[in-house]
């Protein structure tokens, strides 16, 4: 495996993969409308000759997929193209920052750094000759920032046995993935004009209870419990000078890998009901649309060893600790397939207007990815 990564290592061009980059950053790709990156990453992995299969989702989205080597993949480099909706049309787009090598801007961590990464790895694999090439796959899917339906239809066809994703961890390595739930709350009241709060019910007021009463559990207390609980959204019905008769609230809850989803959805319902005796007149509707368990591979895993000796020759500190977002990882651990989460940029700033990475880390993740696939092929 030495020799073979130093050359791979040796082929990873820098200035090529801070091209790909900034001009992936510069591409608008929120979720749905992600076809234009998809145009732009299959000229470049074409360009060096790699045969791409495009893999449709729905009409105008598809996965771009490409594997090489013997036999089917032992393991796929993952990466989503799409990203949250731009906080500020007029400054989405990449901004670099050469002093500090750092690469600013929308899905410049969260994962337009991994993507590039990997594309850069893929081009760096495919100079060995064919009979020295690793069983890899490289996919770039669609839709993760919603519901994951690009990993999904990929998982209908193909369930390898170790995928990659180059989520924003900082490097980290992220054998272990939290759990997900969302709860959707709404309350009902009666409308009165507000001068007059007596003659109606605000249902403002009765969400604000049933919050304030659900925060108290002991699950809720970090610290303690783990769980992370987040207020994603409140509003209510917006028609002038009156008491609200409507209020809707929708929570994220990330779970620790060992905590089961429906254990949460079973406290909630439980606080609901004793929220029932302690509001007046309370009409409450819970939903839960979408949970994920979470998941841990262990102390062990057979990545572990590869990644000790990458690390090392990179003079880096590998870490590891669990993904506490939400990702397509849980998906593909829940189809069988096992999940490592790694890749450039810091999970604090995504989905942030201060979104950014390195691009110290971009490369480094790019000479991981490349090292990983070669770890598990001929002669490894």
């Amino acid at each position: 495996m030495k020799k073979r990564l130093e050359r791979v290592w040796k082929a990873i061009d820098a200035e090529r993969l801070s091209r790909t980059l900034v001009e992936a950053v510069d591409i608008y790709s929120p979720s749905g409308k992600e076809e234009d990156i998809q145009l732009y990453f299959a000229e470049r992995l074409q360009a060096a000759g790699t045969a791409l299969t495009r893999q449709p989702v729905e009409e105008e989205r598809y996965n771009l997929l490409t594997t090489m080597g013997e036999g089917p993949p032992q393991l796929v480099l993952v990466g989503h193209v799409d990203t949250v909706p731009a906080w500020d049309w007029e400054e989405f787009g990449a901004q670099q920052e050469d002093e500090e090598g750092i690469v600013r801007g929308l899905g410049s961590a969260d994962m337009k750094g991994g993507c590039a990464a990997m594309v850069e790895a893929w081009l760096a694999l495919a100079t060995l000759p064919e009979a020295e090439r690793p069983p890899v796959g490289l996919l770039l899917v669609v839709g993760e920032e919603e519901n994951g339906d690009g990993s999904a239809r990929f998982l209908e066809e193909a369930r390898p046995p170790w995928v990659v994703i180059g989520e924003p961890t900082g490097l980290t390595a992220c054998f272990a993935h939290y759990g997900y739930l969302e709860a959707g709350f709404v309350t009902r009241g009666r409308r009165s004009h507000s001068s007059l709060p007596e003659l109606g019910h605000n249902a403002v007021e009765s969400m604000l209870r049933v919050l304030l009463h659900l925060a108290r559990d002991p699950l809720f207390e970090r610290a303690a419990s783990g769980v992370v609980y987040s207020i994603r959204e409140l509003s209510s019905s917006r028609a002038g000078f009156v008491v609200p008769d409507r209020c809707e609230a929708w929570i994220d809850l990330h779970l620790p890998p060992a905590l089961a989803p429906g254990e949460v959805e079973a406290t909630i319902r439980r606080r609901a009901e004793e929220a029932q005796g302690l509001v007046t007149d309370l009409d409450l509707e819970l939903a839960f649309d979408f949970a994920a368990p979470g998941y841990d591979l262990g102390a062990d895993p057979a990545l572990w060893e590869p990644l000790t000796e990458i690390y090392l020759r990179l003079g880096l500190l590998l870490r590891r600790d669990p993904f506490r977002s939400h990702s397509d990882g849980n998906l593909f651990f829940a189809s069988g397939v096992k999940p490592l989460i790694l890749g450039p940029g810091a999970l604090e700033t995504a989905h942030t207007p201060d979104e950014q990475t390195t691009f110290a880390e971009v490369v480094a993740a790019a000479k991981i990815y490349a090292g990983l696939a070669l770890g598990i092929g001929p002669e490894a």
